[in-house]
């Protein structure tokens, strides 16, 4: 793994949990008038899981952009074209992520938030399937990323179905 990749990959990452972290306010009065379903993780949770996911979407990605192991096939697209269109993916990817924050927590928009997740649940999907073409360990540590964002989706669409009156307030 190169230095200046992983510089970019863990800038982009952390440039996200702080755009994201800036507009999240578990604290707010709107939020602890919602109705939240039984299963949700307890509020710890949270901050936990991403702080690991966050470190992973540092090093996974890099890993993948620098590995060896996706070599010129026929018929395939050329390593310099895999690792554009890989890049694009996941500036995209973080984008989405850093958006959730903004459309839930300030926009105050369950339902927008939950279609936005259900997005970024995709892309995630569609990330961890381009690691692992470039390297099969690194998509395999990036896995667990793109199953919290499908149950993100879940949980975000059940707060918004408890909820469906939480629009701005």
């Amino acid at each position: 793994m190169k230095l200046m990749t992983v510089v970019w990959t863990a800038g982009a990452t952390a440039a996200t949990a702080a755009a994201g972290g800036i507009a999240t306010d578990p604290d707010s009065s709107w939020y602890r008038r919602l109705r939240k379903p039984d299963w949700q993780p307890p509020a710890i949770a949270f901050p936990v899981v991403w702080t690991a996911l966050y470190a992973d979407l540092a090093v996974s990605p890099a890993v993948a952009v620098d590995s060896q192991d996706a070599g010129e096939t026929p018929g395939r697209e050329t390593r310099r074209q895999e690792i554009s269109a890989y890049k694009i993916a996941l500036a995209a990817n973080l984008v989405l992520n850093a958006k959730w924050s903004w459309l839930f927590w300030r926009a105050r928009r369950p339902w927008l938030a939950a279609a936005e997740c259900a997005v970024l649940a995709v892309s995630s999907a569609d990330l961890v399937r381009r690691t692992y073409r470039l390297n099969r360990t690194a998509g395999v540590s990036l896995a667990p990323y793109a199953l919290w964002c499908g149950f993100a989706t879940v949980l975000s669409t059940a707060i918004a179905r408890l909820n469906p009156g939480a629009g701005r307030r």
